[in-house]
């Protein structure tokens, strides 16, 4: 009598898989949502009772928005996780009386702790950050190749429990390949997010997205955004108090910018000399 469904996002995650359905086996209906995984992730996850959709991923926004427009979910709500998460038991309790709770509202944001080298990083990762993962699927949609912005008609509400999150599972050298693939997907939103006219009060708008295009658009005109990421994350965040893990962690964040810078103005080099070719 769960009562809600639970979608977990997989590619080659037979490190996690395991963990992640036994802290959702209270709900009845779980779906892995796999990308062609070519371990055992398919496997382990019908041997534990989920059943499996398989697309080929193609990119974040797209690839979600198939998910909630075509999987046929048994229960109106559901919770996405990633195959490197596990929900506490308060989130657990708060989403199993959700068909109580939920009424009046289309989705409800949960706040997320990351663990690296057996550590929280309650300051460096800029804890708490809200993010949607509980939503009815009729009423969600996502934007961005990357990082996904979710998109909700009508209200949002906010439960109390946990997200644990363990991005380093499958090694650092995992987390900088995959963040490779990302920074370009950044650069490739980043220019036409910078491109686009912003207002002042874009800056105040109540609408997620909106305000986000904004900050992210003044945050890319300031000279030295590498720089000024690791210092706002280790100095100004308190990221120093994380120890050893937190030092690191800000280190590799400032390194993900300025690859993204890298590949911002490698965009614009070659659209200039496209621009200069059809002259």
């Amino acid at each position: 009598m769960a009562g809600v469904s639970v979608l977990i996002l997989t590619k080659n995650e037979e490190t996690n898989i395991e963990r992640c359905i036994d802290s959702v086996s209270w709900s009845d209906d779980i779906v892995v949502y796999d990308s062609l995984s070519d371990d055992r992730t398919v496997e382990l996850a019908e041997k534990l009772g989920a059943r499996v959709v398989k697309r080929k991923f193609d990119n974040w926004s797209a690839h979600q928005n198939w998910g909630v427009e075509n999987i046929d979910f048994k229960h109106p709500w559901v919770y996405y996780t990633d195959a490197d998460e596990t929900c506490d038991d308060q989130l657990r309790a708060e989403l199993q009386n959700l068909p109580e709770t939920g009424e009046g509202f289309s989705a409800f944001q949960v706040r997320r702790k990351d663990y690296f080298m057996g550590r929280w990083l309650k300051r460096s990762q800029l804890y708490p950050t809200w993010i949607t993962r509980v939503f009815r699927p009729d009423k969600i949609r996502y934007e961005r190749l990357v990082n996904p912005v979710a998109v909700v008609d009508g209200a949002t509400g906010k439960l109390e429990g946990h997200i644990i999150h363990y991005p380093f599972s499958h090694g650092v050298g995992h987390w900088f390949d995959r963040h490779n693939k990302y920074s370009q997907m950044e650069a490739t939103d980043l220019v036409e997010e910078v491109a686009a006219k912003v207002g002042f009060g874009d800056f105040f708008s109540r609408d997620a997205a909106t305000k986000r295009r904004a900050l992210k658009t003044m945050a890319y005109r300031m000279p030295g955004r590498p720089v000024l990421m690791f210092g706002y994350l280790y100095f100004f965040r308190l990221g120093l108090l994380d120890g050893l893990p937190g030092l690191r962690y800000s280190i590799m964040r400032s390194m993900y910018e300025y690859m993204i810078d890298l590949k911002v103005a490698e965009i614009r080099y070659k659209e200039q000399m496209n621009e200069g070719e059809m002259l």
